[in-house]
């Protein structure tokens, strides 16, 4: 088996499950075991850094106050329909606990406390992502899904996963494979 750990996953468009309709998902793991990812492009609508914060009570409620715009209002995301009340945070490697994850690519998960309030008071990861919420597959499970034509592989990129604008993620995956929305077809090529 190859593993597509530090990958995207682009769903079709006849992507049958209205969960990840035009998602863009980033890899954290995949082996014969089965897989997990994150959602990158699904902003969860009024919720910001600052409210997780509060909620669950890191730091002294004046200095989440004081916090510069830049951290309180960053967005959450949803990371994918399991585990929704967990966080997790993909971020560069200038940032370890005893509970990170090397994935790929210069790029770590860590779904602790410590690393939300390194995000908020510092020293921050120079590069974060934050999501509640995960995709996991069982055991031969997105092997199929594959298979079926549910999704594209796009390689690991920096700027995507990092710099890209969130509502401009599943274009920009596209892009990456030199292709558009307009280009794609639903009906599954064999050779």
């Amino acid at each position: 088996m190859i593993s597509l750990e530090g990958q995207f996953l682009v769903a079709m468009p006849d992507m049958a499950d209205e969960r990840f309709m035009q998602s863009v998902i980033f890899l954290i793991g995949h082996s014969d075991e089965g897989a997990m990812g994150l959602v990158v492009n699904d902003e969860i609508e009024n919720m910001r850094f600052a409210d997780i914060l509060d909620e669950l009570d890191l730091g002294d409620p004046d200095a989440v106050i004081r916090l510069p715009d830049s951290i309180r209002d960053r967005v959450v995301m949803r990371g994918g329909p399991m585990e929704r009340g967990r966080g997790f945070v993909l971020h560069s490697r200038d940032f370890e606990s005893g509970n990170t994850y090397p994935v790929a690519n210069e790029i770590s998960l860590t779904a602790t406390l410590e690393v939300l309030k390194a995000m908020a008071f510092g020293p921050a990861p120079k590069a974060t992502f934050f999501a509640l919420g995960c995709c996991n597959w069982g055991p031969g499970q997105l092997e199929v899904e594959l298979a079926e034509n549910g999704w594209l592989t796009v390689p690991f990129s920096y700027r995507l996963l990092f710099e890209t604008p969130v509502q401009e993620r599943y274009d920009a995956a596209l892009g990456e494979l030199h292709i558009t929305r307009a280009s794609l077809s639903p009906e599954a090529g064999r050779a």
